[in-house]
C-alpha cells in the first residue's frame, strides 16, 4: 500500500478520535440529556459542532480511501482509533486504564499488524 494511503488512514483515525474527544468535552459528565430538547441543546455546544465538523472531514477521507483500498483492509486498520482513544482517555481525561484494557490494546495492535501484512 502506498505510504500516502497509510498516512491518510492515520489522519482519518486522528480526526475520529479528536472528534469524539471534543464531544466528550462538549457534553460534560452529569449533563442531563433526558429529553430531545436537552439533546438538541447539547448539540449546539461549540465543542460538539467542532467534533461534527471533524467527522465530516474524516468521512470525506474515508470515502476516498474506500475508492483506493479494500474494505477488509481499511476497516480493521480503523480499529487504531480504539487504541488512540485509550491514550486520550488516560492523558486528557485522567481515566484509569486497567491492565485488562492494556491487554486489549495489545491484541488490537497485533491484529492490525496481521491485517496489514
Amino acid at each position: 500500500m502506498n505510504w500516502i494511503l497509510y498516512l491518510l488512514v492515520l489522519v482519518n483515525v486522528a480526526l475520529l478520535v479528536t472528534g469524539q474527544t471534543l464531544w466528550k468535552i462538549g457534553i460534560p459528565q452529569g449533563t442531563p440529556l433526558h429529553s430531545v430538547g436537552q439533546i438538541l441543546l447539547a448539540m449546539l455546544s461549540p465543542w460538539v459542532i467542532a467534533g461534527l465538523a471533524l467527522y465530516v472531514i474524516a468521512t470525506v477521507i474515508w470515502i476516498y480511501l474506500l475508492s483506493k483500498l479494500p474494505l477488509s483492509l481499511l476497516y480493521p486498520m480503523q480499529s487504531l482509533a480504539y487504541v488512540a482513544a485509550v491514550f486520550v482517555g488516560m492523558l486528557v481525561f485522567h481515566e484509569h486504564v486497567s491492565i485488562w484494557r492494556w491487554i486489549g490494546v495489545a491484541i488490537i495492535l497485533v491484529g492490525v499488524g496481521f491485517v496489514v501484512k
